[in-house]
């Protein structure tokens, strides 16, 4: 009975190994051994206060130097309240904490829903399932949405609103940072973007009883232009860097920024989408927020003309955001993005 569950969260705690459809195959498996940290300060952290000061322009080269290198950086003094930070992943835990049958009020294994609660990854699709499951919520604008989120916990429409309302300020001082350090007019990522869409995804990861076996997600790059990450004081991401895993610690009230592929099309390959992965353990249950700043659907992505010329000619065609994300979804999760597909 117990594998008829159909929230992860619900099946964990009765269990002693991985079912096999979480098994992942012997040469894709975590190797934790072979992991390096983000202690040694490879992951760099930039200090946001110095956009708004006389030091905007060494922020601007250390934004640059980290896109280019990695596609990975941490933020701090990013402006948004330890309160709302705080009351983001109180919220989080407290809805994965509700009875199973309140949670499942929310369930849909339908991914063109703009608000629903699932599992792994595209259950649909894949062969292997990951170890999480995952409420999605649209987020952008707002007003359109927020009526379809959870009513329970009562106080999750306010916390998540609140919340949501501050990434996007943040997105948009990082877009317009993010355009600075290619050179380009400040508002150019921003308006490529079109009218914008912004999605959150609430991970939970149950603890495993054997977490060499599985990952919480696999490895992959984000399809959208700007990834912001919140998490709570459980390891668990990891990002490759020359070829090696590296997971990152944890520093209180900081962000993880991960460049995606709009990004990586709009600076015509200056700038790398970032591979990354969530391993799991056997010991505590983990929760991330990821807000995944978008362009809009209809919105025509290619390089920026001031970053084409003779010797760096455009790398990619000319694709509406929502014809990649079709593929991405469909692909399903891979360290090859889905980038390749739509070169010139």
């Amino acid at each position: 009975m117990a594998n008829t569950k159909l929230l992860l969260s619900d099946l964990a705690a009765s269990i002693e190994y991985v079912p096999s459809k979480y098994v992942r195959p012997m040469n894709d498996r975590p190797n934790l051994d072979e992991v390096q940290s983000s202690l040694d300060g490879s992951i760099p952290l930039i200090d946001l206060q110095g956009l708004h000061a006389l030091s905007r322009s060494h922020v601007i080269r250390q934004i640059a130097d980290a896109c280019q290198t990695d596609g990975f950086f941490q933020v701090k003094n990013h402006g948004i309240p330890e309160s709302v930070i705080h009351g983001m992943l109180s919220i989080a835990k407290e809805f994965f904490h509700l009875s199973e049958s309140e949670r499942l009020k929310n369930y849909s294994d339908d991914p063109l829903k703009t608000m629903r609660l699932s599992t792994s990854f595209n259950v649909k699709t894949e062969q292997v399932s990951a170890w999480r499951d995952f409420l999605r919520l649209y987020c952008y604008p707002l007003e359109d949405y927020i009526h379809e989120w959870p009513s329970n916990p009562p106080s999750f429409r306010d916390d998540v609103a609140e919340y949501s309302k501050n990434v996007r300020k943040l997105a948009l001082v990082l877009l317009e940072a993010i355009s600075e350090s290619l050179g380009l007019e400040r508002k150019h990522i921003d308006k490529a973007l079109g009218k914008h869409s912004q999605q959150m995804a609430i991970n939970y990861y149950p603890p495993c009883p054997q977490p060499e076996l599985t990952f919480g997600l696999p490895s992959h790059a984000d399809p959208n232009a700007l990834t912001i990450l919140l998490q709570d004081d459980v390891l668990g991401l990891q990002v490759l860097k020359n070829g090696k895993w590296v997971a990152i610690h944890p520093i209180p009230n900081t962000f993880i920024i991960n460049i995606g592929d709009q990004i990586q099309v709009i600076s015509n390959d200056r700038y790398k989408s970032a591979v990354h992965r969530v391993v799991v353990n056997s010991q505590k249950e983990r929760i991330s927020i990821p807000t995944f700043y978008c362009p809009s659907p209809e919105a025509l992505m290619g390089a920026a003309p001031g970053l084409i010329d003779t010797h760096h000619p455009a790398l990619y065609r000319k694709f509406t955001y929502s014809d990649y994300f079709v593929k991405f979804w469909n692909r399903g999760l891979a360290t090859q993005s889905c980038l390749d597909m739509f070169k010139t």
